[in-house]
């Protein structure tokens, strides 16, 4: 072990046996904290900051220099970072639409592999020319913080909707790049010289392929698998989900693949398969995705020191200079050169290159392997991260509007949950009817449901009824639909293509 966790005031005692009552203390620390954090995420939805600004604060204020609790443990900080990470991408995957990152497939694939080289060449010539690191340690942050993180930048730019190209390719980006920065802070942190500069892009061109094959089989085998077998109780569909995806990324790391890109893949196949009781499964992802968000920045706040990094600050400040005005830029002209972006939407994407949770995380790397000047790698990474997320994060949706690149908003899609039914060769669909849908208004009649389905109740104010063909659906209405296998995909795609585009959507063209 690096370190070991320890604690000042009453807690600072000889080590014991965990007992009942300990287990309590720490039970009503972790609740508070929990509690806490959600609270904070209401004021970082006003403010426009990023959450993670807010996690990483309550970690610092329990910390040695707040309430004064020291914790040193990088190896256990890096074990618990790595599964925030798995939980974090696949929640990541699953909510992506396939629909949404498609077309952007091509040019987030080049921001992930080369605009990651490009990125990592200046901000390590910025570290060491500019601050004066040596090479060793002005690589490792450069490919530290070639990372993004999506989290952060949709959270500052959900009240301001960008076109589905943009979205779609930063999303890509932030699910794609974690895979070869990791090898590369690895590579960098390993003992001895690094190898050659091809013999390296072979290894990375490597992990990703066995990576990138593994995560496709899982990913694939697991939604055959989830819509075939009827499972005993709904709760068990989310629980599998996970699991599968889990399992995409262990066995990408256990056959020396990237199993950061396995998990997202996996997740990605499963969360666009249509599988029974999605909506739950949504849920549960979403409420694991930040209950990993959460422990694991707490944990990051409780590493650092913050007065040790008072003589980083200014180091920090240039480093990130470098990124944000020289490296980003230069990285999203180069990569998307042969994609046709216009100006403005090449300046959105490189002010919208946020750094969050992958970063610091990998910082940790360095830290584990006794990298020489790994403490001030460290440091840097997580001033840089904080600073720049302040002065980025709240400015983004400013610099959407004024580059006009901004939507009107999207009708909001419809919650439809499917729920197998083995022995009678059919799905039971329930449909929630949110506020914004263009569903509203619409007559039962007028939905032109396939043959082989039918609507058979609608919940309406807590009240139930059995509709008919002249009644007229309302905004918060919950309908149960009735649909044989045949046309149970049919059925979905024609709701939503209702929820979008209203009652002519078939005439418009929208096939939902």
């Amino acid at each position: 072990m690096v370190g070991q966790a320890e604690c000042s005031g009453r807690f600072a005692r000889k080590a014991r046996p965990l007992t009942v009552q300990h287990l309590n203390e720490l039970l009503l620390v972790c609740s508070v904290v929990l509690l806490t954090a959600v609270g904070a995420v209401r004021l970082s939805s006003r403010s426009g900051l990023p959450s993670l600004l807010i996690y990483l604060g309550i970690g610092v204020a329990i910390g040695s220099d707040g309430i004064g609790v020291a914790f040193t443990d990088v190896e256990l900080t890096q074990v618990i970072g790595y599964a925030a990470l798995v939980v974090i991408l696949a929640e990541g995957g699953l909510s992506t639409k396939w629909e949404e990152i498609k077309p952007a497939l091509p040019a987030a694939a080049v921001l992930s592999t080369l605009g990651v080289a490009v990125s990592v060449g200046v901000t390590a010539a910025g570290g060491h020319y500019l601050v004066g690191l040596d090479w060793r340690q002005s690589l490792i942050i450069g490919a530290v913080v070639s990372s993004t993180d999506a989290a952060a930048v949709f959270s500052v730019l959900r009240r301001v909707p960008l076109p589905r190209r943009l979205t779609g390719v930063l999303e890509a980006e932030s699910g794609f790049n974690d895979a070869p920065v990791v090898i590369l802070v690895v590579a960098f942190s390993a003992a001895g010289p690094v190898s050659h500069w091809y013999v390296l892009i072979g290894e990375i061109a490597l992990e990703l392929a066995i990576g990138a094959a593994i995560g496709l089989a899982v990913g694939c085998l697991g939604a055959y698998g989830l819509r075939r077998v009827a499972l005993p109780a709904s709760g068990l569909y989310p629980i599998a989900v996970m699991a599968i995806a889990v399992t995409a990324y262990a066995a990408g790391a256990l056959v020396h693949g990237s199993g950061f890109l396995a998990v997202y893949l996996a997740a990605l196949i499963l969360g666009n398969a249509k599988l029974p009781h999605w909506p739950a499964t949504r849920g549960f992802a979403d409420g694991l995705g930040w209950i990993a968000q959460i422990g694991m920045f707490v944990l990051l706040g409780l590493l650092v020191t913050p007065h040790d990094l008072i003589d980083d600050i200014g180091p920090a400040v240039i480093v990130g200079l470098v990124l944000t005005l020289v490296a980003r830029p230069l990285e999203v002209v180069v990569s998307l050169l042969p994609f046709r972006m216009n100006w403005r939407e090449q300046a959105l994407m490189s002010w919208a290159g946020l750094r969050g949770a992958v970063p610091i995380v990998l910082a940790t790397i360095p830290m584990v392997g006794d990298v020489p000047g790994s403490g001030r790698i460290f440091n840097i990474v997580f001033v840089l991260v904080i600073v720049y997320t302040l002065v980025q994060g709240p400015t983004l949706p400013w610099l959407a509007r004024r580059l006009r690149l901004g939507e009107e908003e999207k009708p909001a899609d419809l919650g439809i949950e499917s729920a197998p039914l083995e022995r009678l060769h059919g799905h039971l669909l329930s449909v929630s009817v949110p506020p914004g849908s263009r569903i509203n208004g619409v007559e039962i009649g007028e939905l032109r449901l396939p043959t082989g389905s039918a609507v058979t109740l609608v919940v309406r104010d807590g009240q139930s009824f059995v509709p008919g063909p002249t009644t007229v659906l309302r905004y918060g209405d919950e309908l149960l639909v009735v649909a044989t296998d045949p046309v149970r995909e049919a059925v979905e795609k024609r709701l939503r293509a209702i929820a979008q585009s209203g009652k002519l959507a078939g005439w418009l063209g929208t096939s939902g």
